[in-house]
């Protein structure tokens, strides 16, 4: 009898520019590996890559991972281990014509390739202010790379989960359209690709494990697509049902999660315990992906500033009214195109310590001319020094100002994206796109029915306490728009949440959404909820729009709100 073949074993060293430095020793040394990914870009990053790039063409790629090679390089060979990853970002082939340089000085044997075509900013008019405009590609090039031989694969924007769907279809030989082992393998990729988010980062029951330090994922990808989620031996945090759960449901939306290689079904997600710190993940379903991929488009939006007054003690909500109208007078002259205030009571009432006994008073001031939001402001907070309300001072000096970016998401059809494989040997090979069917259903926000959800509790006594008490929740960024997660831990808990957490209770709980088009999209198989708020985060992250412009706390502020829970659940 023929014994299965061994699964492949992908892990990931990184979840954002400027995560772990040493991740990438700690995975190569920590256990057995066949493929290690890092993923280094967000919206944010091409932000950064893109202001990098507009000083030096050379530039734009995420010379942290160059420098992670320095010591690692001939590790991951010696191992036998091929690395993927994104960091190429703005200049793929630039970052990979530097790892062949490395290479070179160490003496060591090593077959670099790329993956280009997602820039676009040249292909046409997008409008003023656009300094990058990035297609997200799928996992076909990466495949192809490496079925050309490839030590290391650079690419530029690739969706997340990309970075495992291509090694994955390079290994078994996939298909274009083995939909449901490539669903498998995205959901895989999305739980890997925020590095210790799927070990117990950013946890919402962090307490239950030690977090000092928690290693890195990996997967066991086995042919049919279905995984095992674990971390190497030794290593800190932990991998359970909740942990992968709680990653799942960061930065999706509904039951269709569409992506260029393949369209994965979240609501057919099953997760199961496989020992200790291994999570079983399998029974997805995939559907052909949409026609279109996704661009980021991110431009100059135009200049911000910002001062933070600390107002102490007594009279608070008076203290404000006055430096606030104190600095609209300042402001008369030239007011700034956008002018927000916001007050936040962080203070208590007879407090042993000082800065308990303070309020925060936040002024942000944005203007597509630099001079109306850079002296003009700092010098209008600076000289209230000894003119404004008692125990003046600010947070931090008054700046000049700086530039922030607009991030905006378009579709582009993907048989006009020029999606490239630029092999070992210098050959190009052009990738198709994805076969595509007619699409199932309709956008994702649109399904016609929602899945049937579980009986209610039946009545009983309740208690006033926080949702956190039985719920956990992740949240996240997605353009403007934020993605609430809330999940279960156990079946009745689920039928209490299924029938009490909708989305009127929803702005009930968050008044700051209420003027906001929410969407809910029950995923009963993971005993969950995902909500979408469109518009929470303004013009995205890099606009910084609010306190918490990446949406990551708002999960952590809905545990914190009270409500009447069942007593039986507490």
């Amino acid at each position: 009898m023929t014994p299965p073949p061994r699964p492949l074993r992908i892990g990931n060293a990184s979840g954002f520019y400027g995560d772990r430095f040493d991740a990438v020793r700690e995975m190569l040394t920590g256990g057995p590996l066949d493929v290690l990914t890092g993923d280094y870009l967000a919206e944010l990053t091409m932000l950064i890559l893109g202001r990098d790039r507009a000083k030096d063409p050379a530039r734009g790629y995420a010379t942290t991972f160059l420098r992670q090679l320095e010591d690692t390089l001939g590790l991951a060979m010696e191992r036998g281990v091929r690395l993927v990853t994104n960091a190429g970002g703005l200049n793929p082939a630039g970052l990979a014509d530097a790892i062949r340089a490395l290479a070179q000085r160490l003496g060591i044997d090593c077959r670099v390739a790329h993956v280009e075509g997602d820039d676009l900013l040249g292909v046409r008019d997008w409008g003023p202010g656009v300094f990058a405009a990035n297609a997200y590609l799928g996992g076909a090039g990466i495949t192809a790379c490496l079925r050309g031989g490839a030590d290391v694969v650079v690419t530029g924007r690739v969706t997340d989960a990309a970075l495992v769907t291509g090694p994955a279809a390079a290994h078994f030989g996939w298909a274009a359209d083995d939909w449901d082992a490539l669903a498998g393998a995205v959901v895989a990729g999305h739980i890997l690709e925020c590095g210790t988010q799927a070990t117990g980062g950013n946890y919402a029951f962090f307490t239950e494990h030690d977090l000092r330090r928690p290693g890195f994922p990996l997967a066991e990808i086995h042919p049919d697509g279905s995984s095992v989620i674990t971390k190497h031996p030794h290593t800190g945090g932990a991998v359970t049902v909740g942990t992968v759960t709680a990653q799942l449901l960061y930065e999706t939306a509904g039951a269709r999660y569409p992506g260029p290689d393949v369209t994965a079904r979240l609501d057919s997600v099953r997760l199961a315990p496989d020992g200790p710190d291994r999570v079983r993940v399998h029974g997805v379903r995939g559907e052909a992906p949409p026609r279109t991929l996704k661009t980021g488009l991110t431009r100059l939006g135009g200049h911000r500033n910002e001062v933070v007054f600390v107002l102490t003690g007594l009279d608070i909500e008076a203290k404000a009214a006055l430096v606030r109208d104190q600095m609209e007078g300042a402001m008369s002259k030239r007011r700034p195109a956008e002018v927000r205030w916001t007050l936040s009571r962080t203070d208590h009432s007879d407090a042993a310590v000082q800065e308990e006994a303070s309020a925060l008073l936040r002024l942000v001031v944005r203007d597509r001319d630099a001079a109306a939001v850079g002296r003009a402001i700092s010098g209008a907070a600076v000289e209230l020094a000894l003119a404004s309300y008692p125990g003046f001072h600010v947070t931090a000096p008054p700046g000049k100002g700086s530039p922030y970016g607009v991030f905006e998401a378009v579709d582009t059809p993907a048989d006009t994206v020029p999606h490239t494989a630029v092999l070992p040997d210098g050959s190009r090979l052009t990738i198709p796109p994805a076969p595509t069917t007619p699409a199932v259903g309709g956008p994702v926000d649109e399904l016609p029915d929602e899945p049937p959800l579980p009986p209610p509790l039946p009545p009983g006594p309740t208690r006033r306490a926080p949702l956190g008490a039985v719920a956990g929740a992740r949240s996240g960024d997605k353009g403007g728009s934020a993605n609430i997660g809330v999940w279960a831990r156990n079946e009745d808990a689920w039928r209490w949440l299924a029938h009490t957490l909708t989305v009127d209770r929803l702005r009930e709980l968050l008044p700051e959404t209420a003027p906001l088009k929410i969407i809910r999209h029950p995923l009963p198989r993971l005993r969950a909820l995902n909500f979408v708020v469109e518009g929470l985060l303004g013009e995205g992250v890099a606009a910084q729009a609010r306190f918490d412009p990446q949406a990551k706390a708002v999960g952590e502020w809905l545990r914190s709100r009270h409500l009447d829970i069942p007593e039986v659940l507490l």
